[in-house]
């Protein structure tokens, strides 16, 4: 794929592990450039720190307030997955590893949320987010 519409084709999208297992929502992104100049797409961010970044005002404020909260201060930047993770795009971002495989925590609250609140929904295993 040569080119990616970030708002269509990323933003917003279920990210699921090797293993079939929702993990969480790509809330922004990190890109970097390559040697070739080109500007590529180095990572998935997610959680609230990552989407306080996408919005203005208080509700930035608020979703960037519940990072510091639940992350820590000792860790401003939101949590990711690396690109290079990825194994192929489609309805969701589908990964080459299971959740252990990742190199960072992925966000509690989250985490929580799926937990305690949608796995207790029947048939949720099962949605295609």
């Amino acid at each position: 794929m040569d080119y990616l519409d970030v708002n269509v084709d990323l933003l917003d999208r279920q990210v699921v592990d090797s293993e079939d297992v929702p993990l969480c929502k790509v809330d922004d992104l990190r890109f970097e450039r390559g040697e070739d100049g080109r500007w590529r797409v180095s990572e998935i961010l997610v959680g609230p720190g990552a989407l306080g970044d996408r919005f203005q005002g208080r509700l930035g404020a608020v979703l960037t307030g519940i990072h510091r909260r639940l992350r820590g201060l000792s860790e401003p930047r939101p949590p990711g997955i690396e690109w290079r993770n990825v194994l192929r795009l489609d309805s969701d971002v589908r990964l080459s590893v299971p959740r252990d495989g990742l190199s960072s925590d992925l966000d509690p609250l989250e985490q929580w949320l799926r937990d305690h609140i949608v796995e207790r929904i029947p048939g949720s295993r099962h949605a295609s987010g």
